[in-house]
């Protein structure tokens, strides 16, 4: 009976940490309020910016050193998941040290990611010119196709009844 304690104890931390959702990056070093937009509008006032921005997956390409994530900025919601129904921040690049699955970081897959922005360059969406500011992600999260968390294992308590011939 001393045991009871301690097992109700880890079910209840083990609940809440299924709870927890999301990439939780740092923030404390970002400039929270820097948009996509904006570093396009003065690249040079924001280059060197640590960013916490996420968005969703316009296209991939994988390069020879690094891969590249063309991104549809949006706001990020408190558990730092790009918030769709609010309005578009813009695109953006995504640079990624290596190698990332085109399959797996496809169209329409949200992401998170933490970077520094580090220059803009010139390119297109569709046929008309557009300036992308570009980011050297540190690390990139990818959220689950319906944009939820990775879900956590479920614990369920129950009493069974056992009966035998």
């Amino acid at each position: 009976m001393r045991s009871l304690p301690l097992l109700w104890a880890g079910a209840a931390l083990l609940g809440l940490s299924a709870c927890a959702s999301g990439p939780r990056y740092d923030t404390s070093q970002a400039a929270t309020g820097l948009t996509a937009a904006q570093v396009t509008a003065a690249p040079a006032s924001h280059t060197g910016a640590r960013v916490v921005w996420g968005g969703v997956i316009v296209a991939t390409r994988n390069q020879p050193d690094y891969t590249e994530v063309e991104i549809l900025s949006y706001p990020l919601d408190s558990n730092q998941r790009p918030d769709t129904g609010s309005g578009e921040q813009g695109r953006f690049l995504a640079h990624h040290a290596g190698y990332l699955e085109g399959v797996d970081y496809a169209p329409g897959r949200r992401v998170t990611l933490r970077g520094k922005v580090t220059k803009t360059l010139q390119g297109k969406v569709g046929d008309a010119p557009y300036t992308f500011p570009v980011v050297q992600a540190d690390e990139i999260y990818l959220w689950s196709r319906d944009g939820s968390a990775p879900s956590s294992p479920s614990i369920q308590f129950g009493i069974g009844v056992i009966f035998s011939r």
